[in-house]
């Protein structure tokens, strides 16, 4: 630990808190850095660190990569889509495809791509091919989707749109009867797109401390002093502690390229529901490039649980930060990595997934007494 940092527990570690501060970090990266950083180990019992809905690929619509599914099996078609989505199941009988994974071991052409450029080369390639990009993310992977549309798009190569913004859901948590935290760490990256602005409501409108941090320790615990000290002092503020890259009015070209190629719209999150303009969906301008437009609605009306989580599967409740991931009711057993039942345990951005790769392994009942459960 930096010397930076080691300052900042220290101020940490000499606050006289009151009781319990529930502290929710939006950003997937984020809670990847405070698990592999062994920072709820180090901070006081009396601060409980809570992941937040910051994974895209645990709340990317079920109905949405069935649709790519179906596609990808029934349609002349190449699929491409970012690594993690590939192996996310959907909730279909046993015996039936179960993810893109499983439609690419029956035959079908889908391939994983690092970036949307790999999509456009792709579609450039094979040119007679019709090539469907399914877009999963939030606001800083849309951004270069965003990019890709504005430097124009092969004539063979459509979306599907599952992106999303990110502060519509913490609106939607603080909205609720029980928001379940105190203090709010704000997400870095995609303040770096947005900018710091966007992040203001949740003290001017809720009272709630917030921060915005980097990804290294030094920034985040700077970020939990900081929504510590407000919390104490009764002055919720919005505090940047990443100014060394978020700036004020966020990035104005990317900012532009999102505001040319999407509308924002309502939009569904898996195991939640509806979130009133929390969605990126094409402009009319783009049509011509909209897959949902192209090709058959492979929606199925039969079809049980159809957007929802898996049977037995708390994501939904980890996302909101209601309960920790080894709460969930089958963590490790039967979900694992390897054997993934839920999106949480999926993506490396899930609060489930990182809480596994940081030798958390047990289920346990409930952690609400304010420790963590132990690292196995």
């Amino acid at each position: 630990m930096s010397r930076h940092a080691q300052e900042f527990l220290e101020k940490i570690q000499g606050l006289a808190l009151p009781g319990l501060v529930r502290i929710m970090n939006v950003c997937g990266g984020h809670e990847r850095s405070i698990s592999m950083a062994g920072l709820r180990t180090l901070l006081p019992e009396t601060i409980r660190l809570i992941p937040g809905p910051g994974c895209p690929v645990c709340i990317c619509p079920e109905e949405d990569i069935h649709q790519a599914i179906q596609w990808a099996l029934r349609e002349p078609v190449t699929l491409v889509s970012f690594g993690d989505m590939l192996r996310v199941p959907v909730n279909v009988p046993r015996g039936q495809v179960r993810s893109l994974d499983e439609a690419k071991a029956a035959g079908a052409d889908v391939r994983a791509v690092a970036s949307p450029l790999d999509a456009t080369r792709i579609a450039r390639e094979r040119p007679e091919r019709p090539v469907i990009f399914h877009a999963v993310g939030f606001e800083t992977t849309l951004a270069p989707i965003a990019a890709m549309i504005a430097q124009g798009l092969p004539d063979n190569l459509y979306l599907l749109m599952s992106g999303r913004l990110t502060w519509p859901a913490v609106a939607m948590l603080l909205e609720s009867a029980d928001a379940g935290l105190d203090a709010l760490i704000a997400p870095g990256h995609v303040s770096t797109v947005m900018g710091p602005e966007e992040w203001s409501f949740v003290a001017t409108r809720h009272g709630i401390p917030t921060a915005i941090a980097g990804f290294t320790p030094d920034s985040l615990l700077e970020a939990t002093y900081s929504v510590l000290r407000q919390y104490l002092d009764g002055q919720p503020a919005l505090d940047n502690c990443y100014a060394v890259v978020v700036k004020p009015g966020g990035n104005p070209l990317a900012r532009r390229f999102l505001g040319e190629a999407f509308d924002i719209v309502d939009a569904n999150w898996r195991g939640i529901g509806s979130i009133p303009r929390s969605g990126y969906a094409l402009k009319a301008c783009h049509a011509a490039h909209d897959a949902r437009l192209h090709f058959p609605d492979a929606h199925d009306a039969g079809r049980r649980r159809i957007g929802e989580m898996p049977a037995g599967c708390d994501c939904a409740r980890v996302v909101l930060g209601k309960i920790s991931p080894p709460e969930c009711r089958i963590y490790g057993s039967p979900c694992t990595p390897r054997s993934p039942v839920g999106p949480c345990m999926v993506s490396d951005e899930g609060a489930c997934h990182i809480w596994w790769a940081a030798g958390i392994r047990e289920r346990v009942a409930t952690s609400h007494g304010g420790k963590e459960p132990a690292v196995a």
